[in-house]
């Protein structure tokens, strides 16, 4: 067996006497011990028949390294790990990069020198892989949701999160008092303005952009499809479908909301989130957009938000119905449910290729399709 951790030093001892004496051969004395030939004459040549000092570990340091980190580099790694504690070696190295350093060293250097310097701990074993998917252009489609509240005060902050799925840019970061419609749409009419209309948004199931399988969209999400944006919901119970959402509630958590033990209130978590917004956006390399920041992947869309909406026109052929209580319509004799959000709304109808079979749109958003094969339950 090896030398045994409780007693190194006294194993060697041991050892090295045993070889020594004369007793056994070489081989003999390494084979009772578990240790190697080369190992056991490493041990027999350094004792000598001197003391126990030459059994002891040699340091395996250099005096003298020639290619390590110089000190200045090395603070400059740890400064900015120090301002930013949620960052690893592999973002510290491109803002260094960025910030115009030509000998910044690789990023597993720059992790060594956090991990010797007590910064980070032990490496973590890699995660499983996942292939990620991503729109092709900005402004493609837009995620939207809410992270679980927060404690501020005596009240309660609900962050409310916008990204866009190319870029990562995050395009609203709001301390609200709620989750409700009217407070959502507030903010999202000051995105709009800033930033254009997306083509489609991606939200949950739930309030206040979701509701049940029978009345899937709401008002929020009908204003939203009058400016002409095509809305869709993620699977029931199924998060990964909000994959780049629920990774950036992760970071927002590791370097905005564990920095203070306590929140006092929606401003001062709203000054926060405004300060650390633009380092997300512009200073933070990305690592599932090959370490580059949002910001240079972004741009603002070009359709902008129409302040007075047009009257909502069909195509000719289309059979209009205006949306009654209860989220119905009035087709051949029969009602059928379109969802309560609509009330008050015309919708359109348009026969497909099967016979019976009809499709019901809102402005260009599929929400509906009426079978009149089927009975009504």
């Amino acid at each position: 067996m090896p030398w045994r951790e409780t007693s190194v030093e006294s194993e060697r001892y041991e050892f090295v006497r045993v070889a020594s004496s004369g007793a056994v051969s070489m081989r003999e004395a390494c084979r009772r011990f578990g240790v190697s030939p080369t190992t056991g004459y490493l041990w027999l040549e350094r004792w000598n028949g001197r003391d126990r000092e030459g059994l002891q570990d040699h340091p395996r340091r250099p005096h003298h390294a020639p290619g390590r980190t110089p000190a200045a580099m090395e603070e400059r790694i740890c400064a900015v790990r120090r301002e930013h504690p949620a960052w690893g070696g592999r973002k510290i190295h491109r803002v260094l990069r960025n910030d115009g350093y030509a000998d910044v060293p690789p990023p597993s250097t720059c992790s060594s020198v956090l991990r010797r310097r007590g910064l980070i701990g032990p490496p973590e074993r890699e995660q499983h892989a996942f292939q990620r998917f991503e729109r092709e252009e900005p402004n493609q489609l837009w995620q939207m949701d809410f992270k679980g509240y927060i404690l501020a005060g005596a009240g309660q902050c609900h962050p409310l999160t916008i990204l866009d799925d190319h870029s990562r840019f995050n395009l609203c970061l709001a301390a609200c008092a709620n989750e409700r419609s009217e407070t959502v749409q507030v903010q999202l009419i000051a995105v709009f303005r800033r930033y254009g209309l997306p083509e489609a948004m991606l939200m949950d199931n739930g309030a206040p952009w979701g509701s049940d399988a029978q009345h899937q969209h709401t008002r929020l999400t009908v204003w939203m499809m009058r400016q002409g944006i095509i809305i869709a919901h993620g699977k029931p119970y199924h998060p990964q479908t909000q994959g780049k959402e629920e990774r950036f509630h992760r970071t927002l958590k590791a370097e905005v909301l564990t920095k203070r033990p306590q929140w006092h209130s929606l401003d001062e978590l709203q000054r926060a989130f405004d300060e650390w917004r633009p380092v997300y956006n512009y200073r933070r390399p990305h690592e599932s957009i090959g370490m580059v920041v949002p910001g240079d992947r972004y741009v603002p869309s070009t359709r902008c938000y129409q302040e007075v909406l047009p009257a909502i026109e069909y195509a000719p052929g289309d059979l209009v119905r205006k949306v009654q209580d209860h989220g119905r319509i009035s087709f051949r004799g029969r009602d059928y449910r379109v969802g309560r959000g609509f009330i008050g709304e015309p919708v359109a109808l348009r026969a497909t290729e099967e016979d019976g079979v009809w499709e019901v749109y809102y402005c260009a958003q599929w929400i509906s399709r009426i079978d009149l094969r089927e009975p009504l339950p």
